[in-house]
């Protein structure tokens, strides 16, 4: 541990001490690190080569759960996650389904539903937008439409849908207002967030206040880490690959993240690092920070 972590981490542990109800969320059984999961996505070069043996080894490194990418083509991730006893709860799938769909009975949407409920996924993630989806606040509400019509298919599954935040969707546009203010104003009840607080953080937004602001409508979160020094509010749509930490060597507090999402009311967190030179190393390094916390 460097010197700055071992600064933030003890500060961090002295003021949630000085909180009223953060201790629970710091001790040994928290919910979130006893059943803390990994976008697969992190694995992606791993899991083309060796999706068995890939899983094997994030079992073995501690992992408890998975989060599939691509659903419904999926099938490698999803057999070695069995095979490597690991749970699957939920799922980014083929979103245009949702966002841009074909009919307007959502058909393939409702093909997916059926496929994640029937391997019993209790959440799908519209992860992305097409550049097309998020040129005006027009745009924004047109996902927002789509995606509560959406939502409301798969409620009847007993599935929530949400949606993937990056940092594109907090760029001010006309009169200021960000395409994630649509979000917020538009999302129906059954219409949830998976917040990423690595692409929150980038766009110069505090994840910890964002989590607060939207309790109880966050199903899941995102935790990867900012390098320190990377100028914000950043909307571009590419990073510098070592922009993305590992948990504890950057500058988003991650044990403020865990008591905050214990008080909205968030049922997971995954772990992910979109780039690193050894995704392995990076996510053991993650889960290990994690269990000191």
């Amino acid at each position: 541990m460097n010197r700055r972590h071992f600064i933030r981490t003890t500060a961090a542990g002295t003021l949630a001490l000085s909180q009223t109800g953060t201790l629970l969320a710091l001790e040994a059984d928290n919910a979130y690190r006893k059943n803390i999961g990994i976008q697969l996505y992190t694995l992606r070069n791993q899991l083309a080569k060796d999706a068995a043996g890939t899983l094997k080894k994030v079992a073995e490194a501690g992992y408890k759960q998975v989060e599939l990418y691509g659903f419904p083509k999926a099938d490698a991730m999803i057999a070695g996650a069995k095979d490597a006893g690991l749970a699957i709860h939920s799922s980014h799938f083929e979103w245009d389904s949702a966002v841009n769909p074909k009919d307007a009975g959502m058909s393939d949407f409702s093909r997916i539903v059926d496929q994640a409920a029937k391997l019993g996924l209790s959440h799908l993630v519209i992860p992305y937008l097409h550049d097309g989806n998020r040129k005006t606040l027009d745009d924004y509400k047109k996902v927002a439409e789509h995606s509560n019509k959406a939502a409301e298919i798969a409620d009847k599954a007993g599935i929530r849908l949400s949606y993937h935040n990056h940092n594109f969707e907090f760029e001010p546009k006309d009169g200021g207002k960000s395409g994630y203010d649509i979000f917020i104003a538009e999302f129906s009840p059954k219409m949830m967030f998976e917040i990423d607080v690595f692409w929150v953080k980038a766009a110069g937004i505090d994840p910890v206040e964002l989590i607060r602001k939207l309790s109880g409508r966050v199903s899941q979160l995102h935790l990867k880490d900012l390098k320190e020094g990377i100028q914000t509010p950043n909307y571009a749509s590419g990073l510098p690959a070592d922009a993305f930490q590992e948990l504890g060597d950057g500058v988003i507090p991650m044990e403020s993240i865990l008591v905050a999402a214990k008080g909205a009311g968030v049922v997971h967190c995954h772990v992910e690092q979109d780039q690193s030179p050894d995704a392995m190393a990076s996510i053991a390094q993650s889960i290990g920070y994690l269990s000191k916390l």
